[in-house]
């Protein structure tokens, strides 16, 4: 770090520390008697979610971005007063906190856990241990609740001063009453982490993982090794709270190989439940969650969000998408759109696909297509719309798996229907189908052989792109969505097996009599 960093990096903590000591001044707060406040304080201590709101109102009140006035306070998700009561309740604990981005696993484990347990009746925390990247990010991290012990007024007013002089330094500090804190960096010596005789009691592994070392096999094998080893065997003969907070990056990772280890507590918390709405309803709406997922894509969606990484390459690879420019409808020998409506449910967090592909030759055009997070209705719509854009004369044959033709679905396309005046001619596909993985994997030689286009003109729309990041996605045992690959399979099977039936020419002749044949 260069000094002029080292400057930037102190001004913004000094600013940060003036608004602790700002936001929570207790001018304001009624008066009390001292036995009103001893009542408080221990409800606090009782009750995490009211301790995070009452200490911690500047992480916790939404103020408007102009002005800067509090509009509301957003209050801890459940999933963050059940950790707490879960790290609080095992004083032997081993545990991985699953948490999507933006859902305050520093804030909960580094910051108010720690802080609540070391208020207690009874002092729960004696020597914490937060672990980073590296020696400067775990630093940043310890610099928040050494901030909160210095500066929040709340916390000194109700439990007294913290500071001992001489001992408060950046990346390690002791409070008046002995508690110690020490940031580690990733890999480093943990030889060092015990103060006279005490030995951590917390240590809070954050955000160990990065995508380049998780591209690196050996390196994680040797991290995993760091932390169950070295790491761990820093606390008193595993007496203590061990925990790793992340977001499942990668399947070859330190945080998947730990959350696998038998005895290791672990939490998975989703950003959005099957319905999409967001598990921390109080912090984002719907709306934003999928305006989010849209911007950043499936991909990073899944796996920064839903703990889903994917991996490129397991059934297709990058260099088999091939684009060019889609023919005008009435040059193709062929025309297919099959759906893939995925579940007959009209949730709109489940994808459905509609793929409009063409056969020329011995090529395969994908024309058009529709991936979305919609309701049914939507998707029918669509259908609707792509069949009034065909030019008259072209023959599209529409197809729709033949259990999915029931229900809530054919009432969807019967309501359309009845509203233009026609009804969409689809068709059931009455096909006894093979295994899905199976199906798609036989189809996937015609990617890397280069028959297959996709339609150069829409390539940057969203449709198109999670239709391509669903395939390459796509791996036995994966739990990633699989409508598009799905529905270009059901397409292409019927497109080719047209074609065979059109090009067999049957050979007639007289019969073979016995005596010719033997």
């Amino acid at each position: 770090m260069t000094i002029a960093e080292e400057k930037q990096r102190w001004e913004e903590w000094q600013r940060h520390c003036q608004e602790i000591q700002s936001l929570t001044a207790t001018s304001q707060l009624l008066k009390e008697s001292p036995s009103q406040k001893e009542k408080r304080i221990r409800r606090l201590q009782r009750d995490y979610a009211a301790f995070c709101e009452y200490y911690f109102p500047h992480f916790l009140t939404l103020r408007d971005k102009v002005t800067g006035e509090p509009l509301r306070i957003i209050h801890n998700a459940p999933f963050h007063n059940q950790a707490a009561l879960k790290v609080k309740n095992s004083p032997n604990l081993k545990a991985v906190f699953k948490w999507p981005r933006g859902h305050a696993k520093s804030t909960h484990f580094d910051i108010f856990i720690p802080l609540w347990l070391m208020f207690q009746p009874k002092r729960l925390i004696n020597f914490m241990v937060i672990v980073g990247k590296s020696e400067d990010s775990a630093e940043r991290l310890l610099g928040d609740i050494q901030a909160e012990l210095q500066f929040n007024k709340r916390i000194t007013d109700d439990f007294g001063d913290q500071v001992s002089m001489g001992d408060w330094t950046s990346g390690e500090f002791t409070t008046k009453d002995g508690v110690n804190f020490l940031a580690c960096g990733r890999g480093q010596s943990p030889r060092g982490l015990r103060k006279r005789e005490s030995r951590p009691d917390y240590i809070v592994i954050d955000d160990l993982d990065d995508d380049e070392l998780c591209r690196n096999d050996r390196r994680v094998e040797e991290l995993t090794a760091w932390v169950k080893e070295a790491l761990f065997g820093a606390l008193d003969v595993g007496r203590g709270r061990f925990i790793m907070v992340g977001n499942l990056i990668s399947k070859t990772s330190v945080l998947a190989n730990i959350a696998a280890t038998e005895g290791v507590h672990v939490s998975e918390i989703q950003a959005v439940d099957r319905d999409g709405n967001p598990v921390w309803a109080e912090k984002w709406t719907k709306e934003e969650a999928q305006e989010y997922a849209k911007f950043v894509g499936y991909r990073a969606w899944q796996k920064e969000m839903m703990h889903n990484p994917i991996n490129d390459g397991s059934i297709f690879r990058h260099e088999w998408i091939r684009y060019k420019p889609a023919l005008p409808l009435r040059k193709y020998e062929q025309l297919v759109c099959y759906t893939d409506p995925s579940f007959k449910s009209t949730t709109s967090n489940d994808y459905k696909a509609s793929r409009l592909w063409g056969k020329v030759g011995n090529e395969l055009h994908l024309i058009d297509c529709y991936v979305r997070q919609d309701t049914v209705s939507g998707m029918v719509r669509w259908l609707y719309n792509l069949y009034e854009s065909i030019p008259e004369g072209v023959v599209v044959n529409f197809y729709i798996e033949a259990n999915f033709l029931q229900d809530i679905i054919l009432d969807e396309f019967t309501t359309e229907g009845n509203l233009r005046g026609y009804q969409l001619p689809i068709m059931p596909d009455y096909r006894k189908k093979p295994e899905k993985i199976q199906r798609i994997e036989a189809v996937s030689p015609l990617w890397e052989r280069g028959f297959v286009f996709y339609n150069e003109k829409i390539k940057d729309t969203a449709d198109m792109q999670v239709g391509i990041e669903q395939t390459l996605a796509l791996e036995r045992g994966s739990r990633v969505h699989d409508d598009a690959p799905d529905a270009d399979e059901g397409a292409i099977y019927l497109l080719q097996k047209r074609s065979r039936i059109s090009e067999f020419k049957p050979r007639f002749g007289r019969r073979p009599t016995s005596k010719n044949i033997w």
